[in-house]
C-alpha cells in the first residue's frame, strides 16, 4: 500500500505551477494573434481552426493540428502524461500514453513552457461529430439519440480539458469564441460558444483564469482599444474570473505579461493603469 506524501510549504513554494487560462472573445478580436506576445521558442501552438494565417510565416512557433477527436485525445495524453486515476487500458491511461508516444515520436516537451489551444469552440464541434457516431448515441431502434450524444460530448470535453490542464508545470491557454445572446426584453448576456450545456457550465470552473478579450472605451485618438477584462463584476457582464487575485480589473492584451503577473509573488507586479492600456 502506498504512503500519502505530505508536501511541505517550502517544497510547494519551489514547485512551478503554470497558469491555466481560458481566453474568450468575439471572432476577429485578435485571440490567435496573442501568440505573438509569447516566446515562440517555448510555446506549442495546438491549431484546431487552421487559423495560423493570423500569425504569418515570420512567427516561428511549433505547431500541431489535430483534426479528429481521437487525435485530440492522443495529443492531450501525450502533452500531460497518463492520468493516474485512469485504468491502464482506459482513455488517458498508461496504454493510451504509450500509443501517443509512438504517434508523436521523439518530441522534446521539456522545451515548452506554454501550450496554446485554438480553439475549444472547434474542439467541441469535433467532439460532437465523434459522439454522434458512437454506439451509445443510437437507441435500440437504430435512431440517433441526440440526448445521449450531448451527454457523451459533455463528459468527453470535461475530461479533455482536465487532462490538458493537469500538465502542472506548463501554462495551458484555451481560446474560445464569445457568445452574445439577446433575450425577449432585448437584454444582452454573454457566454461561451461551445457545443453542449455541460461544457459551458463546467469547463470555466476547471481553469484558474477566465478572461474576456474585448474592445473598451476610447483612447486619446477617440478610438476603442483592446483589453483583457478579468473582473467577474464588470459592468458589461463578460465572462471573467481571477483565481490568483493579482490581476487588475482590466489588463493589457498581452499573454506574456499576464502570465508573469499571475505567477509573480504578491507585490512584485507593477499595476497597469487605464491610461497605459490603450495602444
Amino acid at each position: 500500500m502506498g504512503t500519502l506524501k505530505i508536501i511541505s510549504a517550502s517544497e510547494r513554494a519551489k514547485q512551478r505551477n503554470g497558469v491555466k487560462a481560458l481566453i474568450v472573445g468575439q471572432a476577429g478580436i485578435g485571440k490567435t494573434s496573442l501568440l505573438k506576445t509569447l516566446d515562440p521558442e517555448t510555446t506549442l501552438f495546438m491549431d484546431l481552426e487552421a487559423g495560423d494565417l493570423a500569425l504569418g510565416n515570420e512567427f516561428p512557433v511549433d505547431q500541431v493540428s489535430p483534426g479528429t477527436w481521437q487525435e485530440c485525445r492522443d495529443l492531450a495524453v501525450f502533452l500531460a502524461g497518463p492520468d493516474p486515476q485512469a485504468a491502464k487500458k482506459d482513455v488517458y491511461g498508461e496504454d493510451h500514453y504509450e500509443h501517443a508516444l509512438k504517434e508523436y515520436g521523439e518530441t522534446d516537451l521539456g522545451k515548452y513552457e506554454t501550450y496554446f489551444l485554438d480553439s475549444l469552440t472547434v474542439a467541441s464541434r469535433i467532439c460532437l461529430r465523434w459522439a454522434q457516431q458512437q454506439p451509445e448515441s443510437v437507441n435500440a431502434k437504430g435512431v440517433p439519440d441526440m440526448r445521449s450524444a450531448y451527454g457523451l460530448l459533455g463528459r468527453e470535453m470535461i475530461r479533455f480539458v482536465t487532462q490538458l490542464q493537469s500538465a502542472r508545470s506548463k501554462n495551458v491557454i484555451f481560446v474560445c469564441l464569445l457568445q452574445e445572446m439577446t433575450d425577449e426584453f432585448k437584454r444582452v448576456t454573454y457566454g461561451y460558444q461551445l457545443e453542449g450545456g455541460k461544457s459551458k457550465q463546467e469547463i470555466p470552473g476547471i481553469v484558474d483564469e477566465v478572461i474576456t478579450m474585448c474592445v473598451q472605451g476610447k483612447d486619446a485618438n477617440n478610438a476603442g482599444y483592446r483589453a483583457f477584462v478579468t473582473d467577474p463584476m464588470n459592468r458589461e457582464g463578460f465572462p471573467a474570473k481571477d483565481r490568483s487575485g493579482r490581476l487588475d480589473p482590466m489588463e493589457q492584451p498581452d499573454l506574456g505579461l499576464l502570465i508573469k503577473k499571475v505567477l509573480s509573488s504578491p507585490g512584485d507586479g507593477t499595476p497597469i493603469t487605464s491610461e497605459e492600456i490603450p495602444f
